[in-house]
């Protein structure tokens, strides 16, 4: 536990580094006179005239008259040059801190919402996941509501690692439950679709007042969850008015179709920006809340979507140090699913969109790119599921050979010696 939390730390650390940095260095780099990826051309046109004219006196007046409307025609020149150089520069500074005030607003807003959830929900979910895990089957359904009740499959799959370790929940009963969890977190995704950021002020409005009035502690911590609510959704409309320039910037757009067209690519840098905001809701909430503005396509959204699910595995593989055996297994199983689903998405990730968009279309969607790439995510989990459900057992006695008990493990050294 010392260990992951000094890990943890060492990790925020770095990210606040980064963040600090990049307020202290962005200005000073940035100046008023940077460009991003390329600089307008300015073209300035002199129109060279000849004079002509019989009588000296007529033609000194002609060309002063001549001059005096060139001075005139260059200067609008000048001035409509530099209107549209103010069009094509980009505001970097602005923009990246911007989309910072609504990173750190909207994590913020999760971890808020995560405290208050886990006081009011964290027992019975324990509770919950310790009773309704006797078979597979029990076990999915229960990591699906255990998620969607904390919305976090992190905490979910944390929480089931400590249980695994204290000796309340068995390894091979773990499995269904992580596999609920990558059902329950898909949960998030299709709020955020649905693109409610207008009420979030008010969200933050109640939330506060329970939090301020609110006699008992059970109100106290409702009006927290309300707070951190309000917090995300206005956190995601502070970073959609920031990234609003990129919408006809040609160099982003030309990177986001790059992304979509090199699925691998646009995986890991999904994957990568899970790992430092550690939580793969984020991660899509933000894809979705960017595909909404029209920057990101269904092709790129759904390559980070699937970086993003196997960035979330860096918490729980933190949460196994210093742990027993099987809850090391545990941990071990969560990445390696997320793995291979996320491989087998990376290679069909052209019909995985097709089929999103298909089944968009057929609940009344249309073409909401947003709601498409939510809709991605519940069916690649869904199908990951359904395709690795058979195989647990297997599963289960491969990962327990691979991983044996320390016990095991001394007693097959004795019998060697022996």
């Amino acid at each position: 536990m010392l260990l992951s939390k000094s890990l943890k730390r060492v990790l925020n650390s770095l990210i606040l580094i980064i963040i600090v940095s990049v307020l202290v260095v962005t200005p000073s780099i940035l100046g008023n006179n940077f460009y991003w990826f390329d600089a307008p051309s300015v073209e300035i046109s002199v129109n060279a005239q000849t004079p002509t004219g019989v009588e000296e006196t007529q033609q000194k007046n002609s060309d002063l008259s001549q001059n005096t409307k060139e001075k005139n025609k260059n200067s609008q020149d000048k001035s409509a040059e530099s209107k549209g150089e103010e069009q094509g520069k980009l505001d970097i500074f602005k923009i990246v801190t911007g989309a910072l005030a609504g990173l750190v607003l909207f994590l913020y807003g999760v971890t808020r919402m995560a405290e208050g959830l886990e006081a009011i929900a964290g027992d019975r979910a324990k509770e919950l996941i310790s009773k309704f895990t006797t078979n597979r089957y029990a076990g999915i359904a229960t990591g699906t509501v255990a998620t969607t009740i904390l919305d976090s499959s992190s905490v979910t799959i944390i929480i089931v690692i400590a249980m695994v370790s204290a000796g309340l929940l068995s390894f091979v009963e773990s499995l269904g439950v992580v596999l609920g969890s990558n059902i329950g977190t898909t949960i998030g995704a299709q709020i955020v679709a649905f693109n409610i950021s207008d009420y979030a002020p008010i969200a933050m409005f109640v939330g506060l007042l329970l939090i301020l009035l609110g006699k008992k502690e059970r109100w106290k911590q409702i009006g927290l969850i309300i707070l951190g609510i309000g917090l995300l959704f206005f956190g995601l409309d502070t970073i959609e008015n920031a990234m609003e320039p990129f919408k006809d910037y040609q160099p982003f757009l030309k990177l986001m179709e790059t992304l979509g067209n090199n699925a691998l690519l646009g995986a890991g840098v999904g994957a990568l920006f899970t790992v430092l905001v550690q939580s793969s809701s984020a991660t899509v909430a933000i894809i979705v809340t960017l595909a909404s503005q029209g920057l990101i396509s269904l092709s790129a959204g759904v390559a980070l979507m699937l970086g993003a699910e196997v960035g979330t595995c860096a918490d729980t593989l933190v949460a196994t140090f210093g742990r027993e055996r099987p809850a090391v297994r545990t941990g071990i199983f969560h990445l390696l699913f997320n793995l291979t689903t996320a491989a087998v998405g990376i290679i069909f990730v052209t019909q995985l969109a097709g089929f999103a968009q298909w089944i968009s279309q057929l609940m009344g969607a249309g073409d909401d790119v947003a709601r498409q790439i939510a809709n991605a995510q519940l069916i690649f989990n869904l199908l990951g599921v359904a395709l690795i459900i058979g195989f647990l057992p297997l599963i289960a006695r491969g990962l327990e050979r691979l991983l044996p008990d320390k016990k095991n493990q001394n007693r097959q050294a004795e019998a060697v010696k022996n």
